[in-house]
């Protein structure tokens, strides 16, 4: 029996933001590679979908690490102790081809070889989730050949702000935002008060994120066998 992969996030704060989370897990069933079941909302009701769910399933967050404040706190209170003949993976992270993917939609909004960049997370007070957050950043400078600077629209610092006259002070007059979160949200239209070169889009649409999801699938799924 193939586990149900039960997508996980918040999506009480923005419908536009849910409406991009309901297309992800449109995508990924399309793959047909396992059931999918949507757990979007507050802890009462993600803890409610995943109650609703039988038989094995695997619990995938549908945000990346530093990416989605809301979503990592409500998932620290998704109660999976409870669940029977379950597990459940990471939120996205350092994955290289999501790095390389990034790299490309920079050039492709006109960042150019001498322009510095931000990394710009939502912001989290997880020390592991930082961590990540500067792995990406120091993996995405070694791409590029670029300096890129984190910085943080939500509970952290340095600012997105801080980060680019951070750059721009080093000698960096272009300054590009890599934007590291999954979907859209309220506090993306914050990144377009900017005065930058050019802004990424979040990661998704992109094959690449249901080809890794469905990765982290098949890896977790192991464990319950």
């Amino acid at each position: 029996m193939v586990p149900t992969m039960v997508l996980v996030a918040d999506d009480s704060r923005d419908s536009q933001r849910g409406k991009a989370l309901r297309g992800l897990a449109e995508a990924v069933a399309e793959r047909g590679e396992a059931p999918v079941v949507p757990a979007f909302g507050n802890t009462d009701e993600v803890n409610a979908a995943l109650r609703g769910v039988h038989g094995p399933k695997v619990v995938v967050p549908a945000f990346v690490a530093g990416g989605d404040v809301d979503s990592a706190h409500m998932f620290s209170e998704v109660d999976l102790s409870r669940l029977e003949d379950a597990c459940h993976t990471e939120p996205l992270g350092a994955v290289p081809s999501i790095v390389a993917d990034l790299a490309g939609r920079l050039t492709d909004v006109g960042w150019s070889r001498h322009d510095g960049v931000v990394l710009a997370a939502d912001g989290t007070t997880n020390a592991e989730e930082r961590s990540i957050v500067t792995d990406v950043a120091r993996m995405l400078s070694r791409r590029l050949d670029s300096p890129v600077q984190v910085g943080y629209l939500r509970t952290w610092a340095p600012s997105v702000s801080d980060a680019v006259r951070r750059l721009r002070r080093n000698g960096h007059d272009e300054v590009a935002v890599a934007s590291w979160r999954l979907v859209d949200g309220p506090d993306f239209d914050l990144l377009d008060e900017l005065d930058v070169t050019a802004i990424t889009a979040p990661l998704w649409p992109s094959d690449l994120v249901v080809d890794t999801l469905l990765a982290q699938h098949r890896a977790a799924k192991m464990r319950l066998v």
